[in-house]
């Protein structure tokens, strides 16, 4: 918002109003939380003022704003109330009244301050990158998927409510977000919010702090679809669980929609009240799975295509197999390798992929050894485990012993000169070659490349 130009009068009576505040206040103070004060319009006894941030909109109103006011009047005894907005240019505004006509701008509680906060305050910002359109399905998320989209589809709830759950970084916050993108695209009319448990417990606190839960109950209960994320976090939160609680059953019996996400199934939810898990469970509760192999190749596939850049088979491979803790890792990991390649103009590669995510790739390690590897290996062709580390250089020892160095670099974040100490003293030349040769026959031999997929499986689980 940029200040407006006024008749000579207003800007004197808003030159002196500041003027006395910066001599009440002091200069530190003043510069601190005034001086970035901006005059909007003085209208039919209303003066609107605009501030940087929600944070000095509060402020401002809990210590300066009836002083304000009464300073105003003493220059223009026309003024009413002043409205203190936040300059948050398209995004909707949190207005507080100090004063003024209860008619237009009503105060509950205490009646000092008034809150005007519509649908889209509540709303925390929805990533457009989120929507159905770019969710991966796979077996692991198909149902939660189809919940979803019924509900963005539907008129009426379909289900109530719709409780999903799975571990950190699977989809969860992904397709809350599509749910809400889609259904404000499809029913412009409706009233959407979604915002995390933690946030809701915001709104609760603040409300309880100006004694004004009459509006926060108004604000909650007139949403068509109301989105919590991450509910655990009220875990033990008593006070907020009641409200909750009571918002939940006033949508539900109203026949409006609720969208639960969280880490648990409602039955797990330590340090919530039994009658509200039992009400989370009354409805579809949808289960989001750790991600398959398969899934996580289109996952690497479509992030690729969204990036504009070709993956290496064996790229998309070795992440497949390496990131499984989560989505957000996975996709986080290819970023990496792209921004990456792009930055010094390297090619993608698995040396470098490897190289770049060492860190993650540690992180990610279940701690697997050179040692379990050769034990593996070695049963699977029938050879002594001995064999890995002797002199031999027959192919029925050879071979085997190649494959074991390729998987010790593929599922290990060992270094080659480890790699080749722990093969007898061998040099990382000798590993860099055994990689290379495994890798051949792999795209020329189907049933190697079968032998060692097999292989890697076995030592993964």
């Amino acid at each position: 918002m940029v200040e407006q130009n006024f008749d000579p009068v207003t800007t004197q009576e808003w030159a002196r109003v500041r003027g006395m505040l910066r001599s009440e206040v002091g200069e530190a103070a003043y510069r601190s939380w005034l001086k970035p004060l901006k005059l909007l319009s003085v209208d039919d006894g209303r003066v609107e003022i605009s501030v940087p941030t929600q944070f000095m909109r509060d402020w401002v109103i809990s210590h300066y704003g009836d002083r304000l006011r009464q300073l105003w009047i003493s220059q223009n005894s026309t003024v009413k109330s002043v409205e203190i907005r936040v300059d948050l240019g398209a995004q909707s505004k949190i207005i507080r009244s100090i004063g003024g006509d209860r008619k237009q701008f009503p105060a509950r509680g205490s009646g000092k301050l008034a809150e005007v906060v519509n649908s889209s305050d509540l709303c925390s910002p929805l990533d457009t990158r989120f929507k159905f359109s770019d969710y991966i399905v796979g077996k692991s998320n198909e149902l939660a998927y189809a919940a979803a989209r019924r509900i963005a589809d539907s008129e009426i709830a379909p289900f109530n409510p719709l409780f999903l759950y799975g571990g950190v970084g699977l989809g969860k916050t992904h397709l809350m977000h599509a749910i809400a993108i889609h259904t404000r695209d499809k029913f412009p009319e409706k009233k959407v919010v979604y915002l995390t448990a933690e946030k809701f417990m915001y709104h609760f606190v603040r409300a309880l702090r100006v004694k004004d839960t009459v509006s926060f109950k108004e604000n909650f209960r007139s949403v068509d679809l109301l989105m919590i994320d991450d509910l655990q976090f009220i875990n033990g939160k008593d006070a907020t669980q009641e409200e909750f609680f009571h918002t939940f059953n006033d949508l539900v019996d109203n026949k409006r929609q609720v969208v639960i996400a969280a880490d648990k199934p409602p039955s797990d939810l330590v340090g919530m009240e039994e009658r509200l898990r039992s009400r989370l469970g009354c409805g579809l509760v949808a289960d989001i799975h750790a991600t398959s192999r398969d899934l996580r190749l289109k996952i690497i596939e479509a992030k690729a295509a969204r990036l504009g850049t070709q993956i290496p088979p064996k790229v998309k491979e070795f992440l497949s197999h390496r990131i499984k803790s989560n989505v957000r890792e996975l996709e986080g990991a290819l970023n990496r390798v792209v921004v990456h390649s792009s930055l010094v103009g390297g090619e993608i590669s698995l040396e470098s992929c490897q190289e770049v995510l060492a860190d993650l790739l540690r992180a990610n390690s279940r701690r697997l050894t050179i040692e379990e590897i050769q034990k593996r290996v070695s049963e699977h062709f029938n050879i002594r485990a001995a064999d890995m580390c002797s002199a031999r250089r027959a192919r029925v020892v050879a071979r085997p012993r190649q494959v074991a160095m390729y998987l010790s670099k593929q599922l290990t974040a060992r270094s080659l000169p480890e790699i080749g100490r722990k093969f007898g003293g061998r040099d990382h030349t000798t590993v860099m070659h055994a990689v290379k040769k495994v890798e051949e026959l792999r795209g020329v031999d189907p049933s190697f490349d079968e032998d060692i997929d097999m292989l890697r499986r076995l030592l993964e689980n």
